[in-house]
């Protein structure tokens, strides 16, 4: 697969699991990842996934904008960018974000996420 194509492949993967059962985002991680959201740091699959299935909502669709990516590393590695908006029930008005993975090659076509970096702003 593409370095694009697998980027995408991640991100349409990361929120629609994120969007419908968030705990189950735990399997994308591994006790050596890294979650750095709103200037703290959470460390390891549990310790993030507490992290996520703590937010103060019950419900959210994320729309995504832009995916980006760039190879990191002789190993396969990504850098992937992503943009976009994030959706609330009640009316209430979507968030932009600003989210960075650096995925690591876990098998063959299959990756985990070593570091991820978020950012919300109106």
């Amino acid at each position: 697969m593409d370095p694009d194509g697998a980027a995408k492949a991640f991100v349409d993967h990361y929120y629609t699991t994120f969007d419908t059962n968030r705990a189950a985002v735990e399997g994308l991680f591994q006790e050596g990842s890294m979650l750095t959201f709103g200037g703290e740091k959470f460390i390891g699959a549990a310790a993030i996934t507490a992290k996520l299935t703590s937010l103060q909502f019950s419900s959210c669709k994320h729309h995504v904008t832009s995916v980006d990516c760039q190879p990191s590393g002789p190993g396969g590695g990504m850098l992937v960018f992503v943009t976009g908006t994030m959706h609330f029930g009640g009316g209430e008005p979507p968030y932009k974000f600003f989210q960075a993975f650096h995925l690591i090659p876990a098998e063959p076509e299959n990756f985990y996420v070593l570091n991820n970096y978020r950012v919300n702003y109106e």
